[in-house]
């Protein structure tokens, strides 16, 4: 088998990466006590150009998480609180009439909105309607926003991570499921450990304040979404993305047997992207350059639990969507007959 060789340059700024990442975890948890699964969904999503959404009750810091991100990779940051009344003028912008106060003459100019900025928190994106909701479509796909028939390029790198509160329903509209795939990672925040408690209340109930230090900018960033997509990924490591992913299609030809009971609706496309962007970051702070079956397991979950929709007797029976592909994880081989 011929050996690959590497391009000096890139294991500079492989090696680079792992450094900033480790230092921007070091950063983070200067705030935030746990939740090393969040923190690393949340910065794997950032740096390979994804969008996060974080499900979890109030207090668990998931807006200050977004918070000291922004100040640890220096980026324009802004919150948009979504209630009942947001309009998509609100978070976009609008255009309005202004006035020369020399000549009286009158123009129209675009008033910029909060999403013009880098990093966008959308706090309690399900309390917003789905029409405002639908607001940040464009701006999460193609990273641009059009209003009066034009069109304005937002500053890259963008990123929007937004969190809903999963007990509270009354007044919420549930996310379209066009909105939901456009999310690279769904994560779930659960409580935290007795120990990590006191931390907690150690920081928080004696005046600690962290000194956040700015550890990548914006340019770094987006040259690591650049670098993520070079990284080597092999026909069956990539055959095996795209089964696992596919076994979640009822009827389908990789369906087992429990897709076809509880599954209404399996996974797009954008599916297998996300596993396979996520596998070759964590390829390359595992010093590879070459994804593997683990670097896809690992980010399998949060790349899958906000795609599939159950069917009525999978609601019915109180399905779990995580149990469910866990399920469909263990039972996938990794390797087909063919590829063996």
């Amino acid at each position: 088998m011929a050996q690959i060789t590497i391009d000096p340059a890139v294991e500079k700024a492989a090696e680079e990466l792992r450094n900033k990442f480790k230092a921007l975890r070091a950063e983070i948890g200067k705030a935030i006590v746990g939740h090393t699964e969040i923190v690393d969904g949340v910065l794997t999503a950032l740096l390979v150009g994804g969008h996060v959404l974080i499900e979890g009750v109030p207090g668990l810091g998931k807006t200050y998480l977004v918070r000291i991100l922004a100040k640890a990779v220096d980026l324009k940051f802004s919150r948009i609180q979504f209630t009942p009344d947001l309009m998509p003028a609100d978070i976009i912008g609008t255009t309005i009439i202004s006035e020369d106060p020399n000549t009286g003459t009158r123009s129209f100019s675009f008033q910029r909105g909060p999403l013009f900025a880098q990093i966008v928190l959308a706090d309690e994106i399900n309390r917003a309607t789905p029409k405002t909701q639908s607001a940040l479509l464009e701006a999460m796909q193609e990273h641009t926003v059009t209003v009066g028939g034009t069109r304005h390029q937002l500053e890259e790198p963008f990123f929007v991570m937004a969190t809903q509160n999963p007990i509270e329903q009354e007044g919420t509209y549930p996310l379209p499921e066009a909105q939901l795939d456009r999310f690279m990672f769904k994560l779930v925040v659960n409580y935290s450990s007795k120990d990590e408690m006191k931390t907690i209340m150690d920081r928080t109930t004696t005046g600690y304040t962290p000194t956040i230090q700015t550890v990548m900018t914006g340019a770094e960033i987006v040259g690591t979404q650049n670098l993520v997509r070079r990284v080597i990924i092999a026909p069956h490591v990539q055959d095996y993305a795209i089964r696992v992913a596919m076994a979640s299609h009822p009827g389908g030809p990789f369906a087992l047997e429990v897709t076809n009971k509880y599954v209404r609706w399996g996974v797009s496309p954008r599916a297998v992207q996300a596993l396979t962007l996520g596998a070759k970051l964590n390829a390359l702070l595992d010093g590879r350059f070459n994804a593997s079956f683990s670097d896809v397991k690992k980010v399998y979950l949060p790349a899958m639990r906000h795609r599939v929709l159950l069917n009525f007797e999978g609601e019915a029976e109180g399905v779990s969507t995580d149990d469910l592909l866990k399920e469909l994880l263990e039972k996938t081989p990794t390797l087909t007959e063919a590829a063996a």
